[in-house]
């Protein structure tokens, strides 16, 4: 059965081949990009949001997959550098992910919408990001946030999951993907956008229910949580 689906930074990367992973299993997608919609403007995001309703007839999964990825460490910025790198990866990778979740879910649940929320964190929550600490704060904070999101919704039907990549072979990060990141995982090689997809849509499937709640590690053992 062909759901509705809603992917943000679907114009490229990771977001581009997770919709086309929807599209292949016959589900209508809503792509969008930075030109699209300012994640951090709210009114932007419900706009955004009932424009897809009124094109899908439904969202039954939303994959949080923008994100704003800048280096600035504490070394190298000034203080007022360092206040508006802050700013700005919150305001896109923590508050546009909290207010994308609730114009969906409360669609879902004012239609009785059994759906899925997927988020599309980093594995930076976990190990420390030195270069780029404020992406790595903001993803932890995007975990928690669909932790307390997968107990919130479970009484309505919806089931909110996350994915924590390593780094992952696209376009923007090509740069950062050195012989030395490639050694970090057992692999010798860092992730494929398809492994990516392919787990988003596991966790936004009907089976995958019982992982509400989870953040599934996708580092190619480069970081092992215990």
């Amino acid at each position: 059965m062909s759901r509705g689906v809603l992917v943000t930074g679907g114009g490229r990367g990771i977001g581009a081949v997770v919709a086309d992973a929807f599209r292949e299993r016959g589900d209508e997608v809503v792509a969008l990009s930075s030109a699209d919609a300012d994640l951090a403007d709210p009114g932007a995001i419900a706009r955004v949001v009932g424009s897809a309703v009124d094109r899908l007839g439904t969202i039954d999964v939303l994959v949080n997959n923008a994100g704003l990825v800048e280096l600035g460490s504490l070394a190298d910025s000034s203080y007022e550098e360092w206040q508006s790198l802050w700013r700005r990866a919150f305001a896109v990778n923590v508050f546009g992910a909290a207010d994308m979740s609730y114009c969906v879910a409360r669609h879902m649940i004012d239609n009785g919408v059994r759906g899925r929320i997927v988020n599309v964190g980093s594995r930076g929550a976990f190990r420390g990001e030195p270069d780029m600490p404020a992406y790595g704060a903001s993803k932890a904070a995007l975990h928690s946030m669909g932790q307390s999101l997968a107990v919130a919704l479970a009484p309505h039907g919806i089931a909110v999951a996350s994915v924590a990549p390593g780094f992952v072979g696209t376009d923007r990060v090509a740069s950062m993907v050195t012989d030395e990141v490639r050694r970090q995982s057992p692999f010798g090689r860092v992730a494929k956008p398809e492994e990516v997809a392919a787990a988003v849509v596991y966790l936004a499937s009907a089976e995958a229910e019982w992982a509400s709640g989870a953040v599934l590690d996708l580092n190619g053992a480069s970081y092992l949580r215990t």
